[in-house]
Parts: structure tokens; sequence; C-alpha cells
């Protein structure tokens, strides 16, 4: 069967605001509409893209990732909307750093919003956009007309070339219709793509009232009150191409794109490798050599200020220690034990890692309590002799269970977090 329709714009519960979709849910219904593609934007988040993928992959659903993102421009104190599909790896990866940042440095209002400024300098390479009723041109088209519209999309078509979309809708919204005439006449004049989309928030129609209830839980509202914002309409549910194809008879071109669109975006994720991080090390050492030379330096300072456990000699400390560096190379995680330690990584006492104070041993240098490790390599000796750990490890632990050191959680003491909390809590009530 021709596909004819292929949803781009949609958000899932992920969105937390706005979304009562859940991801199982939403592949069963594809499946049942045969839709072959569909794309999830939730807002300012990609929490979702792993389980959205897996699930669709597993469907035989093409996955396309996205986001709705929230921009804010020096001269304009009102975000506006846009959103973002992957084409490529690269825009998938321009995309997590633009969300990333947004939450970092851009928290405003609730919102996790991207400063204009961030979208140079590559940042939207591989990325697709789509600009619909509530982006600034939108806003800028509906109160000061095309000519002042064509004004503000030269920069845009600047930073997405071939890439920048008009985004129609008709869920029954306040300007929707004035919207579309006029983004037509903007498509016109400079040769731009249309695309359709039903702005999705919850799969069925009679989920409206399901979906209006979590809006007024993220507002601090009640349904009741009369006086709250009506964003949102009862058309904004998970539409089959048939109801889209009835629903936009007089513009099929805006059908037609989103299928030429989902065919542009392909972005495959890969599962099962382990990523750590690249430990510099000093000339004349791999990260190998080096994490071995560290952590036998490590245990030489130890067992000089500790005693030896019951029962046992130098040489077993050695050999455990060899041991566990073996299967620690061998299983490719010495970058992890190499960042988790802090250790200087050169004759300079420099520090390699961004943040010391996240590792067990930069914390303790600023007079972080942490401890004790957790998790698989929890009782490992080279942890302890890296410092990662406080407490040396029985070395009746060497059985092969033992093998296993992908895992180290350091726990940062309930106190220590209270005091970040607090003095955070002091720095937005000064703002």
């Amino acid at each position: 069967m021709t596909t004819r329709f292929v949803h781009l714009h949609l958000h899932s519960e992920y969105s937390l605001v706005d979304s009562t979709i859940r991801i199982k849910a939403l592949v069963e219904a594809c499946l049942r509409a045969d839709m072959p593609a569909v794309a999830l934007t939730d807002e300012c988040n990609m929490f979702a893209l792993v389980k959205f993928y897996k699930a669709c992959s597993a469907a035989g659903i093409k996955p396309i990732s996205g986001c709705d993102l929230w921009i804010s421009a020096p001269d304009d104190p009102r975000p506006w909307r846009m959103n973002l599909l992957c084409q490529n790896r690269a825009g998938y990866l321009n995309l997590s750093r633009l969300i990333s940042r947004a939450w970092r440095e851009g928290q405003h209002g609730g919102r996790a919003l991207v400063e204009s400024g961030w979208l140079h300098g590559g940042a939207t390479d591989g990325l697709i956009a789509m600009l619909g009723r509530d982006s600034e041109v939108g806003r800028i088209a509906l109160n000061q007309g095309v000519d002042a519209a064509l004004l503000r999309l030269q920069p845009l078509l600047r930073l997405f070339p071939d890439r920048l979309y008009l985004e129609l809708t008709r869920c029954g919204r306040e300007g929707e219709e004035n919207w579309n005439t006029l983004a037509l006449a903007l498509a016109g004049e400079l040769g731009l793509p249309v695309i359709a989309t039903n702005d999705v928030r919850f799969l069925l129609q009679e989920d409206f009232d399901a979906h209006e209830a979590r809006v007024c839980i993220n507002q601090g509202r009640v349904l009741a009150d009369n006086k709250r914002p009506r964003d949102y309409s009862n058309q904004q549910y998970l539409k089959s191409p048939e109801e889209m194809e009835a629903l936009f008879a007089d513009i099929p071109e805006a059908l037609e794109n989103t299928v030429e669109l989902a065919k542009r975006c392909n972005v495959e994720l890969e599962f099962g490798t382990y990523y750590l991080p690249d430990f510099p090390v000093p000339d004349g050492h791999d990260l190998a050599s080096y994490i071995r030379e560290l952590s036998r330096e490590g245990l030489r300072q130890r067992l000089t200020a500790a005693p030896l456990a019951a029962n046992r000699t130098p040489a077993d400390y050695d050999t455990r220690l060899e041991r566990e560096l073996d299967v620690i190379i061998e299983m490719g995680f010495p970058g992890g034990y190499g960042s988790s330690s802090s250790r200087p990584s050169s004759s300079t006492g420099a520090i390699p890692v961004g943040r010391p104070h996240r590792c067990g041993r930069g914390r303790r240098r600023f007079g972080i309590p942490v401890g004790p490790c957790r998790g698989s390599g929890a009782g490992s000796l080279v942890a302890w002799a890296l410092k990662i750990t406080v407490r040396r490890s029985r070395l009746t632990c060497c059985s092969s269970d033992a093998d296993d050191f992908r895992c180290v959680t350091l726990s940062t003491s309930t106190s220590h977090r209270e005091r970040r909390r607090s003095k955070w809590r002091r720095h937005v009530a000064l703002r």
C-alpha cells in the first residue's frame, strides 16, 4: 500500500507537561493504522528515544527522532517554538548538545530555552526545522504581515539550507487558518515546502479530558477554572492517514512532503557498546600501561600506611592486583577507573577530568565525604589502590564472580547533597 502521510510532530508522556501518549501504545496504534514511520518530538528532551527506537524497530516502523524546542531571542521576551528532526547522526549529536545546554544554561520560567545565538557555528548541521503557528515567523506573519516574516526567514534559511519547512495544522485552534494562508504565501515567495501535522498530544479523541487534566497539573490549575489557558483542542489525537488526507485534501503536497521528509531522516542507534571516558595519559604511556603504573604505585602507598591482612603477604596483593588489572583492561574499562580516580595525568599534577569534585579522590580533596563504594567493582583492589574506595577488599573474594568491574558507584554524603540543594535554592530565591 502506498504511504500517504507520516506524523512528524508528536509528544509522548515523556514531555511531562502536555501529553498522555505511552510509547508501547503509540507503536501499537501505528501498526493498526499501517503507518510505516512516526516521529517523536517531545518538549525539550529526548528521554524516550531509546525506548521509542527499540519499540519501533521491533515492530518494523521507522523511528524518527526529534525535539520540540523553545527558542529565546535577545530582542523578544517571549520564547517561540521550533520543531527539529534529526536527519542523520550529526544532527542527533547537535540536537543532544542543544538540549543539554538548554537545561544547563537556559532554564527560565520552568522551561529549558535554547538561545538563538547557540544555533550558529554548525550547531544546526544535520537538523531539519519545522516552523509553525507558534514560531517566531508565525507570530510575525500573523501580527505584521508577510513582508516582515520574509525578512525574519532569511537568517533561518542560512541556518537550515534545504532543511526548512513550514508547518500547517488544522486542529481548530485560534489563528491556525490565518497562519496556513500566510504560510502558503511565504512558501510561494521563497520556494519552501509546506508540511501537514496534527501536533499530536493523545492517541484517541476521547483521551482529551485526561490530557487536559495533565495540562492542569502542570499549570497548577483545576479543570473548572474558566480563566485557565485553552491551548489545545480535542482534534490533536493520532489521526489515521485517511483522516489527514480528508483534512488536507486541498493541499495534497503538504501530505506528500511528510513522506519525503520521513525518507530524509535516517538515524541509527547502536546498543551494547560501552563508551568510557578518554582519559589523557602522559607521554610514553598508553591507557593500559598508565593504569597499571598508577595502581601499582597506589598499592605501594596503601600498604605502607596500612597493615597487611591476616595471613597475607605482599605477593598476595600483587597477584590480586595484576589479575584485576588484566580483567579491567581486557574488558576495556581502564578509562572508567582512571577518570573515577581523578589522579594527575602528567608531571604537572593537572587533573584531566573536567569536574574533579565528581570523582572519588577529587571529592575528598574538596572535603566531601564519599563512600562506601557499591556496584560490581566495589570490592576491587584496583579501586582501593587508586583511592576510589576507602576500605580494602578481602583477598578471599578472588573467585570468578569478582571478575566483573563494570560498575563502580560512589555515594556522596546526604548532608553534602543537602548543602548543595540549599545553596541552589538560595541562588534561585535571589534571582
